[in-house]
């Protein structure tokens, strides 16, 4: 079970633990798109999560849907995402002129 305070390397690790089939590839990215579209239904109606810890049907519930495929596709291709972000900021950084 993930709790409070995890960072995204334990994320990841759980995640690979609950549902890693590296077979499932592409419907892990069809799952992905449609998370995205469900994600995109609740912004328009702008659905907040009003009572504490009940999530369904909100933006936050739409949300790790989201970034639960994104990790589960990750996992699949052996990519740290902790390593990555940290690359690609650095990249940010110089393409948007940052220090």
């Amino acid at each position: 079970m993930i709790k409070p305070g995890f960072n995204l390397a334990e994320l990841q690790q759980y995640i690979k633990n609950k549902d890693y089939r590296p077979d499932q590839g592409m419907n892990y990215f069809y799952k992905l798109v449609e998370e995205v579209g469900e994600l995109s239904e609740v912004l328009r109606k702008n659905r907040r999560m009003t009572e504490e810890g009940n999530i369904k049907g909100t933006i936050e519930e739409e949300l790790y849907d989201v970034l639960y495929y994104v990790v589960a596709i990750a996992n699949i291709h052996g990519i740290n995402l902790e390593e990555t972000v940290f690359m690609k900021e650095k990249i940010n950084q110089v393409k948007w002129n940052q220090t």
